[in-house]
């Protein structure tokens, strides 16, 4: 199978140079871009002989392997007479201000398809290039055409393999290397747990029939081993050639970074990186405008060398080995880990980097690449993830503060600002008004915000240019927070369709506008089929049909869901039926629920964890549990914790505790998932209520739409998230095959048909409880038990 090159990548790694420049980059969107392309190439199509999205491509040979450079040429016409090639570029810079080595650039990649069509062609001895420049805020069409004849263009792209020709070799190597290492690699633990091995088997053939699979796999299977050991044996067989570990954690990064590196400890020799977010990754001395920037002034007349040094010297490539190189040759640590990629088998990331529509890795995701796989862990994570994505907002809250400001600063910028931000201020009063005119706070309606949205775009256009003429400042920084919010909502508007709903409210004197994206999984859908296939896995996945339809998957994937790899009788399922936790119910339950849950810590010396579907609710409870039982050690989790107050409130769980320890927590929040307990250290989790969504007018617009789709719209909305919840608490449990304890369900709703559907399938065993009596007697059986077993 002969390696891709993408002739964009290629002229690009070959011939840019200079500065990385952020104020040089153009606002433009991908799908703005594609959308002029298309306006001007059905224009041209006007033409009988103008061909559009024409696929050009060749085959190099180097160091013995094979490589396919390839690409789309935006125009091509062909007559008796002649061959002419048309590259269509989009951005918000005048044709006169782009520097030289962007013209460079754009011409190079032309040139290439020149090159190749004659190659095709060979009754022809010259070709015609045009360089056809749309300049979005001005709509300004700037044509230029040059000819070249055959030994122009041999000679061009002769020059441009050879400088590659190191970085091909290179690649190539690597993967030599790669490919030996895998075939000899075993699985590097002695034996597989209980469905490990059908768990790697269903993964690897998910890649060898190129689709997509889902997985339920229960906490303890060992999912991250599981799904990369097999999709790397593919690899190694030259299946795929490159492989993303998507996640929602930090980690999540990093059980997957220790999993390679467990793999590398037995033999294993491939590149992985793990990327870290921009504003995450920058050095102190970069806080300054980036034309002062001393990583990122001659960015590209470094990158070489540096990409040398690192994949010269380095398989895991950490943020802290980023970080490293970056300081030695002086190159900005995002953007190299970005361009370090391109060279690496095992690409650790957050999902925004494959599904976001406005951060999505444009060097891997322009186009479908069969070379690509992915991995998504967690996935139960991505639902709310891809609305938040797909969904933007904006208000008219930070414009009259803006205007304020702008007015003391006595210059014809800053005239020039307050204009076009007016224009904007008018159409929100506009808003504001027929909301009054109805006397109406808020309005919901499935039409497009047309009128905003094209002054925003206007006021988009004059922000781009503006902005790049400006000193520095606090004035310009508050701008430009306000640019970068039109610039979402933009971006999200021209996504628009028939799965969103506008939202339009008051809030005090200000005006908020909504775009909400009620179902994403078409947009999931795309973005998951720009690669070979995928395997999205979790520890709860139930019920897989909704997995399935919320992310994208309905039609065109296999579900898969493997048993507990711990013995069932280590874990109780208790519900207690004698308890209604629903709002009305609360206050005449909130002296069962204490009352349980101190049965429930009574029975054995330890720590526990109770959740609660709000801070309210536990606030609540856990006041009069401390009133009534101050004896008791408790520990509770406050909003806004940061990480050190989290790692504070955790190191309280100590192993084999000689005083019993209650934690108070949040469904949903920092402690219900992505901790790890083991053995000792949690020996009891409860659970209060069934964790529905609080009611919000959002929320029922998720189920209005579903309503009309599958007559399931409670179920999506409320139900499902809430029992995801509800299962990923109960999941902080039972971490090993040593761990033992009580998961106790405090709330009636649990016992009916409609929750216990929805249970794993290691739940079988769980009790239906009537009174405080019969839990007394069920926490002491348990203990007694299992302290038989011992």
């Amino acid at each position: 199978m002969a390696t891709k090159i993408g002739i964009r990548q290629l002229v690009e790694f070959v011939l840019r140079s200079g500065d990385l420049n952020e104020t040089k980059n153009s606002q433009n969107t991908a799908l703005n871009g594609a959308r002029i392309h298309r306006r001007l190439q059905k224009k041209r199509s006007q033409d009988p002989d103008y061909q559009s999205e024409v696929y050009l491509k060749t085959e190099v040979t180097m160091n013995d392997n094979e490589y396919l450079i390839s690409g789309r040429a935006d125009g091509l016409k062909i007559t008796d007479k002649s061959i002419l090639i048309e590259e269509i570029k989009t951005s918000d810079q005048s044709f006169e201000e782009l520097s030289d080595n962007t013209l460079e650039l754009y011409w190079g990649q032309v040139k290439v398809y020149g090159y190749l069509l004659l190659k095709d062609h060979l009754e022809f001895d010259h070709v015609t290039l045009r360089l056809t420049y749309f300049q979005v805020s001005t709509e300004k069409i700037t044509t230029d055409e040059q000819v070249y004849n055959r030994d122009d263009l041999d000679r061009f792209f002769k020059n441009l393999i050879d400088e590659y020709e190191y970085w091909l070799v290179l690649r190539a190597n690597l993967r030599k290397t790669r490919n030996t290492s895998i075939k000899e690699l075993q699985f590097p633990f002695p034996q597989f747990r209980t469905g490990q091995h059908e768990l790697a088997a269903a993964v690897y053939k998910t890649v060898l029939y190129e689709t997509r699979l889902f997985v339920e796999a229960p906490t303890g299977t060992g999912k991250t081993i599981s799904t990369l050991f097999p999709a790397i044996k593919a690899m190694g067989e030259e299946k795929i050639q490159r492989l993303f570990y998507l996640t929602a954690k930090q980690s999540t990064r990093r059980v997957a970074e220790e999993a390679i590196d467990l793999m590398a400890s037995k033999g294993l020799k491939l590149k992985s990186i793990t990327l870290t977010a921009k504003d995450k990754i920058r050095f102190p001395e970069q806080d300054v405008p980036p034309e002062k920037d001393p990583y990122m002034i001659g960015y590209y007349d470094r990158l070489k060398p540096a990409l040398s040094d690192l994949l010269t010297n380095e398989n895991s490539i950490s943020r802290e080995v980023i970080e490293k190189y970056a300081k030695k040759h002086q190159v900005d640590p995002f953007e190299f880990s970005l361009d370090a990629s391109l060279f690496c088998d095992v690409i650790i990331c957050d999902y925004n980097y494959l599904f976001d529509p406005l951060v999505y890795l444009q060097r891997f995701f322009i186009e479908k690449d069969t070379d690509n796989f992915f991995l998504i862990d967690e996935a139960h994570n991505l639902v709310s993830r891809s609305r938040s994505m797909y969904s933007a907002q904006i208000s008219d809250q930070k414009i009259a503060g803006l205007l304020k400001a702008a007015k003391k600063i006595n210059t014809q910028p800053s005239a020039d600002f307050q204009k076009q931000l007016k224009k904007v201020r008018r159409v929100f009063s506009q808003m504001k008004k027929v909301l009054k005119e109805d006397d109406l706070t808020e309005k919901i309606t499935s039409e497009v915000p047309d009128k905003l949205l094209n002054t925003l775009s206007k006021f988009n256009d004059f922000m781009t240019d503006w902005m790049a003429d400006q000193q520095p400042s606090d004035f310009l920084d508050s701008a430009k927070d306000y640019f970068f919010d039109s610039l979402t909502f933009v971006k999200i508007g021209a996504l628009y369709d028939d799965t969103y709903k506008t939202r339009i409210m008051l809030e005090d004197k200000n005006l908020l506008v909504k775009q909400l994206c009620l179902d994403p999984s078409h947009f999931l859908d795309k973005s998951l089929d720009l690669g070979l296939g995928a395997v999205l896995f979790s520890a709860t996945l139930s019920p897989m049909d909704y997995y399935q339809s919320v992310l994208g998957g309905k039609e065109n994937s296999f579900a898969y869901q493997l048993p507990s790899p711990f013995p069932a009788q280590n874990q109780a399922i208790m519900v207690t039926n004698y308890i209604q936790t629903t709002y009305r119910q609360r206050p005449f339950s909130q002296d069962d629920i204490v009352e349980s849950l101190h049965t429930l810590i009574s029975g054995k010396t330890g720590n526990y964890l109770c959740f609660f579907p709000s801070y309210g609710y536990l606030k609540q409870i856990a006041i009069l549990f401390e009133e009534k039982y101050p004896e008791i050690s408790t520990v509770t989790q406050t909003n806004s914790m940061d990480n050190i107050a989290r790692d504070e409130f955790l190191n309280k769980f100590q192993d084999n505790p000689q005083q019993t320890l209650l934690g108070f927590c949040v469904l949903g929040g920092i402690f219900s998932e992505g901790i790890d307990l083991r053995g000792n250290r949690l020996i009891g989790v409860a659970v209060v209520s069934v964790g529905l969504p609080g009611l919000s007018a959002e929320n029922n617009l998720i189920r209005d739409y579903y309503d009309q789709e599958n007559g399931r719209g409670f179920e999506y909305a409320y139900q499902m998230p809430g029992m995801n919840n509800v299962l990923q608490a109960a999941g902080r449990l039972i971490r090993s095959s040593h761990d033992k304890g009580i998961i106790l369900l405090l709330d009636q709703r649990f016992a009916s048909y409609r929750y216990t559907q929805l249970f794993p399938n290691h739940w079988y065993n769980r009790q239906k409880l009537k009174s405080l009596g019969q839990l007394q007697r069920a926490v002491d059986k348990f203990w007694k038990g299992v302290s038989d077993e011992d």
